[in-house]
């Protein structure tokens, strides 16, 4: 799940890492009288979506005056806002971050994640802020500094010390972003987030040390121990039909493909989109039922699925374990029916009564296509996208 920069610094805040002064709006007069509550002779008006990128993709003005605060929010506020993360259709901006202006010094980067070979959390840190961290990571990788914290410590100050030592934090102002950085770990451990990121991290002219940008994700397996950050969920930013599967504990990712994928188990489900494009297709979705899917459920995800104009083929790729081949293929059959399916539907079912399975398939009467193995589903599925027999 992730969250909108204005509410992550709320986060950010409550924990201790200091950030610049700033108010939510969601209209034009809002963005006005958020500048003069705020007050000073300079303010950055930010548009508020799920990407990064929002300043070259015009989504990031500074004003200097209450003028060209209404200026900048109007312009921005009803954009769709195109950036390297929405893709070329862009977002549609609905919020707007109004914010004081900073006297910035240095732009400098700080990230955390979890880094699964060490099974820590990994603090990224750099002296290139403000520019996309994977474009520093092909160009200059030295320049990206790491350190793995052990969970039973936590960041230790030396860690901390070293880390902006080695970014070019000046030394009078390493208290400070000892202090921020530790609260940051802090943030990322108790919200049980998947990711944290300033960029940029930045030191003034003042001599203060300031997150001038927040970006969080986080677990959704952990989402149940904090109704709080669930409550700053924006379903305006996420797609319809991720949001519409997600009533139905379905995992579903909407890809750019045209054959529509239905399996049971992540692994599988990754597996099934590679062959999928070793034979030539494109897979349109990931989709994960899991190991109890119900007849519901499959009926939801046919639903789901064939909302997708450009959708041409289903591809069902069930093993059955916990879930049994028979139940697999009565849902199937009994959705398929449900939603009058006009598009091909390969099946390929192995596993626990997997003959019972084939049997209710071919006795449904209805045009379904069944696979002996992967391969031949992935072949099979392929061809009929392409409609050919």
């Amino acid at each position: 799940m992730k969250i909108h920069e204005y509410q992550g610094k709320e986060l950010f805040r409550k924990f201790g890492v200091v950030t610049p002064r700033g108010t939510p709006c969601f209209s034009v007069d809002e963005a006005v009288e958020a500048a003069k509550g705020l007050g000073g002779k300079v303010w950055v008006v930010k548009a508020q979506i799920h990407a990064g990128g929002r300043g070259k993709g015009g989504g990031v003005k500074v004003a200097k005056s209450l003028d060209e605060v209404r200026a900048r929010a109007g312009e921005i506020l009803g954009m769709q806002l195109v950036t390297h993360q929405t893709g070329p259709h862009g977002q549609k901006v609905r919020r707007l971050l109004v914010e004081e202006g900073a006297d910035i010094k240095q732009e400098l980067y700080v990230g955390m994640v979890v880094d699964r070979g060490t099974q820590r959390v990994a603090l990224m840190a750099s002296s290139e802020g403000g520019m996309d961290i994977e474009e520093v990571a092909a160009k200059t990788p030295e320049k990206i500094h790491k350190v793995f914290v052990d969970p039973k410590t936590g960041l230790t100050d030396a860690q901390a010390d070293e880390m902006a030592a080695k970014i070019g934090i000046a030394a009078a102002l390493v208290p400070q972003a000892r202090s921020l950085l530790k609260s940051l770990y802090k943030c990322f451990d108790e919200t049980d987030a998947s990711l944290a990121e300033i960029n940029p991290l930045i030191t003034t002219g003042e001599g203060k040390v300031i997150a001038l940008d927040a970006k969080l994700n986080f677990d959704d397996n952990a989402l149940f121990r904090h109704p709080d950050i669930v409550a700053m969920r924006d379903l305006d930013e996420e797609d319809p039909a991720e949001v519409e599967a997600s009533k139905y504990d379905l995992n579903y990712i909407q890809l750019e493909g045209n054959i529509g994928c239905l399996v049971n188990g992540a692994g599988l489900a990754m597996a099934t989109m590679d062959i999928i494009k070793v034979y030539g297709g494109a897979p349109a979705n990931f989709l994960d039922v899991g190991g109890g899917a119900t007849a519901e459920k499959v009926t939801e995800a046919f639903k789901i699925m064939l909302k997708n104009p450009g959708l041409k083929a289903i591809l069902v790729n069930i093993f059955g374990g916990i879930m049994k081949c028979d139940v697999i293929a009565a849902a199937c059959v009994e959705a398929a029916r449900q939603v009058s399916l006009s598009v091909p539907l390969v099946c390929r079912l192995e596993g626990t009564n997997v003959e019972l399975g084939k049997k209710i398939l071919a006795d449904s009467g209805l045009p379904i296509i069944s696979a002996n193995n992967m391969s031949d589903a992935a072949q099979k599925v392929v061809a009929a996208a392409a409609g050919k027999k």
